[in-house]
């Protein structure tokens, strides 16, 4: 999509938000670099590709669609087939109730390519607007999804078994097999949504497994002679010594997929068979969630809401390795990230970036650690701080003192849910008056799979289904359930389950799997998934979360050194919804199961 110069122009106008002086600005820095105004705009940040696509939208009034390449569904994409869409650019995302193929395109102007495609799929078409990197990142997914079929190829090259010192630099350059195997690796690990790419070298073959929705999935095997070659291409691109092999490494590397900037994070570490490698998949073009996004709701989102915006005190999350801490903080930063704050992180690893922030990288080799790192940081006239685990006592006694000369402080311990986190605290040394007066808030969190909308079932519980629940979810008296039942339509409120709707279920998103009595509805995956899926049941994670707000009954108990059981207590009397609750609810919300919730959450 081409807009033109003086159309940009126009529209940068009408947002009211740029001086005569800014567009001037802009149109002498395209005739210097000799490139289009809507290129200069979006490269230099004025407004996003988005947001200058939306507003190109509503001038021509063709709708706008921003896809999500993920989501989409495989059915409908392959309604135009793939020569076609790359041709023309042109995404098949949904169909409506009149069997009216919604189609999302680069150029909306380009008459003749929607005529053709009007005659090619012979049926009606309504031709939405989505951005490039849209178009492209949707493009993507007519890929071949069978990364053994493509490995195969590639590896078949492979016929000797190179040691260390036989290695030379054809064996590992650009070209190579060897690295067309690691792009391979790294671009099926994007495309599947994978968090992380495990290397595990077995005794006669190198294990290739994917984290996808937070479980591991084995996803081919590849020679073993080709360990030694595959190890050390990995280990170039990340910067790391190729002939240590005795002691574990860490570096980085960055590639570029879909146009999109992915960090890839590298951790060696020598086992039995060899040098295991694993790579965390970070992409650091993607857009912070809202906290709405992230799940949200209810007395949760207004106790964060309210926290964030005080001018001082702690914010602390607590949760296990890989349960989407740095995800919520990254939100919350992004959110609060406005000119008039200096916000200073320091962090192990630095994982998303935030525009605008000073990121600090711990780096205990050169001193830097995240108690020197914090006391520096004290020093740079920070607003907001953020650090990235609170590990021992000299550290959270600098957070609790940065927290009481005026600063906001966020960060993280590694707790079982939010009311053990203050106890945590107390062990470090934090005098109990201190926690009560600086603590504001403490989100405890896990993530869960999400149920594929496409496949999920539902069903009506039994008696003997229904009494397991109430003994899981502690709901045996009739207050419980009430509760239940006037949480999961506070839920829906707050929009809690009501646009995830299967095109299979036509149940209405609004309506209540439970009444004052009793649950009335569950929901579960299907056995066999679909193509959308991956045939797993599941398709992306959700968090879910408690919000303990440090009030004056609390304060009270964390002053009298209260055991963790008590003051989640006091926390629950006061409206807190513990993480299990909140799990149930998006459970009955048709986001995720049962099984999922308990999965993270049982405690028996």
């Amino acid at each position: 999509m081409r807009i033109p110069d003086d159309l940009v122009e126009k529209l940068l106008t009408t947002t009211g938000k740029f001086s005569d002086e800014q567009l001037k600005s802009l149109r002498e820095q395209e005739k210097s670099e000799k490139k289009a105004l809507q290129d200069i705009v979006v490269n230099t940040n004025t407004l996003s590709e988005q947001e200058l696509t939306k507003l190109y939208a509503d001038e021509i009034d063709v709708p706008f669609v921003e896809l999500n390449a993920r989501e989409l569904h495989k059915d409908i994409l392959k309604i135009i087939p793939e020569r076609i869409a790359k041709q023309y650019h042109a995404i098949a995302f949904d169909i409506d109730k009149d069997n009216v193929v919604l189609v999302a395109m680069e150029d909306p102007d380009d008459v003749p390519a929607i005529s053709f495609l009007q005659k090619r799929l012979g049926q009606p078409i309504r031709v939405h607007i989505a951005t490039e990197t849209n178009i492209q990142a949707a493009l993507d997914q007519y890929g071949d999804s069978n990364v053994g079929t493509e490995l195969a190829k590639v590896m078949a090259f492979e016929d000797k078994e190179l040691d260390d010192e036989e290695l030379d630099e054809e064996d590992v350059a650009e070209d190579s097999p060897i690295a067309q195997t690691v792009n391979l690796l790294i671009d099926y690990g994007v495309k599947a949504g994978a968090s992380d790419v495990h290397i595990e070298p077995r005794e006669n073959f190198v294990l290739i497994r994917y984290r996808v929705d937070g479980i591991l999935r084995e996803a081919n095997k590849l020679p073993r002679k080709v360990l030694s070659s595959l190890t050390s291409r990995i280990k170039i691109l990340a910067n790391l010594k190729i002939d240590e092999h005795r002691a574990p490494q860490d570096g980085r590397f960055k590639v570029s997929v879909n146009d999109h900037i992915y960090a890839l994070r590298v951790s060696t570490l020598p086992i039995v068979d060899g040098e295991k490698i694993v790579m965390r998949i970070l992409d650091e073009s993607s857009k912070p969630a809202t906290l709405e996004e992230l799940g949200y709701w209810g007395y949760s989102l207004r106790a964060v809401q309210h926290a964030i915006v005080q001018p001082h005190g702690m914010v602390l999350v607590t949760g296990p390795t890989g349960s989407g801490k740095s995800t919520s903080l990254f939100s919350v930063l992004t959110i609060l990230n406005t000119p008039g704050v200096n916000i200073s992180t320091v962090e192990d690893p630095v994982e998303y970036r935030v525009v605008g922030a000073n990121q600090t990288q711990v780096n205990p080799a050169a001193g830097m650690t995240f108690s020197s790192g914090l006391r520096a940081l004290l020093r740079q006239d920070p607003n907001i701080i953020m650090v990235g685990e609170i590990r021992d006592g000299e550290t959270a006694d600098l957070a609790v003192q940065a927290a009481l000369t005026g600063h906001l402080v966020f960060s993280t311990l590694h707790t079982n849910n939010a009311a053990t986190c203050l106890p945590r605290l107390l062990d470090m040394n934090i005098e109990p008056f201190l926690i009560a007066s600086t603590v504001r808030i403490v989100i405890g969190q896990r993530l869960v799979r999400k149920l594929c909308p496409d496949c999920r079932e539902e069903s009506t519980p039994d008696s003997a289904i229904i009494a397991q629940l109430t003994k899981s979810f502690k709901l045996q008296d009739a207050d419980s359930m009430s509760r239940l039942h006037k949480l999961e339509n506070e839920a829906i409120a707050d929009n809690i389950g009501t646009k995830t709707i299967s095109r299979t279920n036509k149940s209405s998103a609004t309506e209540a799997s439970t009444s004052e009595k009793t649950i009335a509805r569950i929901w579960k995956a299907h056995d066999d998934g679909c193509d959308n899926c991956g045939h797993t049941g599941y398709h992306g994670r959700i968090g879910i979360y408690e919000v303990l707000t440090n009030s004056g009954s609390i304060q009270q108990l964390i002053i009298n050194t209260s055991p963790s059981e008590n003051i989640e207590k006091q926390a629950v009397a006061e409206g807190m919804v513990t993480m299990q609750l909140d799990g149930l609810i998006k459970a009955l919300r048709g986001l995720t199961t049962i099984e999922e919730v308990l999965r993270v959450t049982a405690e028996e």
